[in-house]
């Protein structure tokens, strides 16, 4: 691999990612992308997986099919493809700089993607319930700006310690936000991959976008509940921590994942930041889910908030090795509806319990 040495006022991306059929699925269902936006690079060679950031940035995405076989294959394609094309006609074509038109690209791009996919499922009604979730994380100079849709996960890794930048969009991480069960029930519950949105059973979705500086030894780990579900988030940040190849990083995990019955597809990114254009860490910086606003395509956006650096669990971060059931969404049922009948009924019951 050419190695290319640190410069001053540059930021260097150390990047792999691997993606794995799992031990119990007949086809792989998850996507994912690594993406030059500078460059137009986007094959894993190795002018990709070791590249200085350029002027349109990075992007990395992970997505994960529903909707069974070949119908959670083509969303979850789809999607990929229609992010990359579309942010190449929102920001790269443009040849804009602007951060918050950055940021405004991702979602936008995002939102086409969810009509795209839903689209096709409505013109081919063997595809009815298709989706997918995502996540993409797009990097300009220092600040991660990340798109949310789904229960696939974002973490950073600083100093050691892994945090959970993305907040699930799950049934469980609603019940736990309400107080309603604890984290230890959440990670036992069979209830925990019940997903309340996804690209394309709906015409519409609510994206979830935020923010996050990037500091000089940074590392960004992307990946599909088929990882984070089988793996404990302290192996995880040893395993990024300590091994300094990152094919050899990602291999390590998708193995393990496997080795805990890797009854789900398992995809996983991992890029690390260093060079002379990030600043260094210090105390008063923090690591976590900050919503980023727009108004409009170049509006204001919210400044980050305040947010203590996490070294224990989090309630966004429940992890364990029970498998996986049948997604909700993948069943063609109307998510918004019947997610909030499901809530209901599961605070109901814990009512009655606890009487």
């Amino acid at each position: 691999m050419t190695t290319h040495s640190e410069q001053p006022h540059e930021v260097l991306v150390r990047v792999y990612g691997r993606t794995d059929v799992g031990r119990s699925r007949e086809h792989n269902e998850d996507s994912f992308l690594v993406a030059d936006l500078s460059s137009g690079r986007i094959a894993l060679d190795e002018r990709l997986a070791e590249h200085r950031l350029g002027g349109h940035g990075t992007i990395f995405m992970v997505a994960d099919g529903l909707g069974g076989a070949a119908s959670g294959e083509i969303a979850s394609k789809m999607a990929v493809d229609v992010v990359l094309t579309e942010l190449r006609k929102r920001w790269v074509a443009t040849d804009g700089t602007d951060p918050v038109a950055f940021a405004a690209a991702l979602k936008g791009a995002t939102e086409t993607a969810n009509a795209r996919i839903h689209a096709y499922a409505v013109q081919h009604p063997e595809h009815r319930g298709m989706g997918t979730t995502a996540t993409i994380a797009g990097l300009l100079g220092e600040t991660l700006y990340v798109v949310q849709i789904g229960d696939s996960r974002a973490y950073l890794l600083r100093d050691g310690v892994l945090q959970q930048i993305t907040k699930d969009q799950s049934l469980i991480q609603r019940l736990v936000e309400a107080g309603e069960i604890t984290l230890e029930e959440a990670e036992q519950s069979e209830r925990r991959n019940i997903i309340l949105q996804a690209l394309g059973p709906e015409a519409a979705v609510k994206i979830d976008l935020t923010h996050q500086p990037i500091r000089r030894g940074d590392a960004l780990v992307l990946c599909t509940d088929g990882l984070s579900g089988l793996i404990k988030r302290d192996d995880m940040a040893r395993i990024a921590t300590e091994e300094p190849d990152l094919s050899t990083a990602c291999d390590m995990l998708v193995d393990m994942a496997n080795e805990n019955g890797g009854p789900d597809n398992i995809t996983v990114i991992i890029a690390r930041f260093v060079g002379g254009g990030l600043r260094r860490a210090t105390d008063e910086d923090s690591v976590g889910h900050t919503v980023y606003s727009i108004s409009g395509l170049m509006g204001t956006a919210t400044p980050p908030r305040p947010m203590a650096r996490a070294r224990g669990p989090s309630a966004a971060a429940a992890s364990g090795t029970t498998p996986r059931p049948v997604p909700y969404l993948a069943r063609g049922n109307t998510p918004y509806i019947l997610a909030f009948v499901a809530t209901l009924l599961v605070a109901i019951y814990l009512l009655i319990t606890k009487l």
